[in-house]
């Protein structure tokens, strides 16, 4: 590798890190917030499950609809707020439709009280909309016979549910076993790659393979059932 491709490599490697320590900052601001909130509610552990669960979802989606990181943090407290009142009150009906449809519809008003700030702050204080193509994306979210959010929302939904169910085996698998399935399987290392990258047999490869994916994909079911 010569000198160039090095630096380049180092500061995509830069920023990814600056990019996973602002998600890990906003992440955590965003829930201590959220669960102050929710103080004098019963059950807080379920609701840190839920946002742990679905947070990222949210956060994606707001970013690919066209909000700032901040906004789209916003939008994430500010949806699981609303869900948790509304469960409070009992106000989902899992007979009028999927909880995967009845989340995406509660982000989407979310996302768009985003946008109606934003504009309400541009007004206020004089300045006008920077991007236009964003008030376009809006827009065509707005309309009740458009599509652009629902096709984000199942891309994302796919992706969210595969990695929290992933977060969910971590915990049910040795150390070991994980990182031979991520290397393998995840990063799609070959066997003889792993196994001697990870000092380890090729039946402990299969072996984990077998078993993390096994657990992996009950975690899948169990989250999609729920």
């Amino acid at each position: 590798m010569d000198d160039d491709s090095k630096k380049k490599q180092d500061k995509r490697k830069e920023a990814d890190k600056e990019r996973q320590e602002m998600l890990q900052h906003g992440f955590a601001k965003t829930r201590k917030s959220l669960i102050a909130r929710l103080d004098n509610w019963e059950d807080q552990r379920t609701w840190d499950d839920f946002y742990q669960t679905y947070w990222r979802l949210i956060y994606s989606v707001g970013l690919k609809s066209g909000l700032r990181s901040e906004e789209a943090f916003d939008c994430v407290q500010e949806t699981i707020l609303s869900i948790a009142k509304q469960s409070k009150k009992k106000m989902y009906d899992p007979d009028q439709g999927s909880f995967k449809t009845w989340l995406m519809n509660m982000t989407r008003w979310r996302i768009n009280d985003q946008f109606r700030k934003r504009k309400k702050d541009t007004a206020m204080f004089g300045f006008g909309d920077e991007d236009g193509r964003k008030t376009a994306i809006i827009d065509r979210i707005e309309d009740p016979k458009g599509e652009t959010l629902d096709r984000i929302w199942d891309v994302e939904w796919k992706q969210n549910l595969a990695e929290a169910a992933l977060e969910k085996v971590k915990a049910q698998v040795s150390p070991k076993q994980y990182q031979i399935f991520d290397s393998y399987v995840i990063k799609q290392w070959d066997a003889k790659r792993v196994q001697d990258t990870l000092g380890v047999s090729m039946a402990q490869v299969y072996l984990a393979k077998h078993r993390v994916g096994s657990v992996l994909k009950k975690e899948i079911a169990k989250l999609d059932k729920t």
